[in-house]
């Protein structure tokens, strides 16, 4: 099932196939609220689709199919209560990371940069599949420094937990989407570095876990204009998702709808005012994400 907020943050059921999506939202039984900050309907959706799958998809058979071209097609996630990104998870990165990107920093003491972990990126980055990401102007502390695209598989948690087993931990993800990490490529933190609006464009749609045979068997390619930047396969990860689950969770609780974005592959690069990013991914869909400069006051 592939699982879209539409319009007026409603929820829908895509045919990829025939490019259509079907209003379900009045298959839920609670009631709607139009306002995105207070719909925490999407929140009980992650924990309780497997009791609503059945009625949902009645909704979607019996529904009248839209073009995806005449909704609006929203973030596939609503009020995430954390993204939590994951640090250096493909070998290629983290060569590229201390041999080209950033060979200063990750010298000497900074080595622990090429180390696997997970950080926090501001829920407030999220944006949707056809929004556009706004390149900041300067850093905080008034740096020019260039942004980079980083295309990431990425996890949307459906029940939640604490110190979750490796051997439980897949029974806790909803579902699987594609997710752009941008990032400032400056000195400081990672988290602030990640975390300015726009920064997580995440999309096009909710695949479930059912739908997706092996999230380690996934072609991430990612192009701008005709250039290929990006192109790996998830079996490549590092540290697969099992073991994500379980680390995030020993260091937080995971809640439903927590955002996990897996790490980027290899081939990170800058982005420029009028740049279109076209990142696919295996089963999970397409999306063409434009970028442009700030707009100064």
């Amino acid at each position: 099932m592939r699982l879209a907020i539409i319009n007026d943050w409603r929820l829908g059921v895509v045919d990829p196939v025939a490019g259509t999506v079907v209003d379900v939202h009045d298959a839920l039984p609670w009631r709607h609220d139009p306002d995105p900050f207070g719909a925490g309907w999407w929140l009980r959706l992650c924990r309780e689709l497997p009791h609503l799958r059945n009625a949902i998809g009645r909704a979607a058979a019996a529904g009248p199919p839209v073009p995806l071209d005449e909704v609006a097609l929203r973030p596939p996630v609503l009020n995430p209560g954390k993204v939590i990104a994951c640090a250096c998870n493909y070998a290629g990165h983290v060569t590229e990371m201390r041999d080209r990107v950033m060979p200063e920093r990750t010298a000497g003491a900074g080595r622990w940069l090429l180390d696997f972990d997970v950080f926090l990126k501001a829920p407030s980055s999220v944006c949707g599949p056809r929004d556009t990401v706004v390149l900041p102007a300067t850093t905080p502390g008034g740096e020019e420094a260039p942004v980079h695209h980083e295309a990431e598989l990425t996890v949307v948690i459906g029940t939640g937990g604490r110190d979750i087993p490796p051997e439980r931990a897949m029974s806790h993800v909803l579902g699987y989407l594609i997710g752009l990490d941008m990032t400032v490529r400056a000195s400081g933190d990672r988290s602030r570095r990640k975390s300015h609006d726009t920064f997580t464009p995440l999309g096009p749609w909710l695949t479930t876990a059912d739908e997706v045979p092996d999230p380690h068997d996934i072609e991430i390619e990612l192009r701008v204009g005709s250039e290929v930047r990006q192109k790996v396969n998830t079996a490549a990860l590092l540290t697969r998702v099992d073991r994500i689950v379980n680390y995030a969770s020993t260091c937080m609780r995971l809640e439903p709808g927590d955002v996990i974005m897996t790490g980027a592959p290899p081939g990170v690069g800058p982005v420029e005012d009028g740049d279109v990013l076209d990142v696919s991914m295996t089963g999970l869909g397409r999306m063409h994400v434009p970028v442009r400069a700030a707009t100064h006051p």
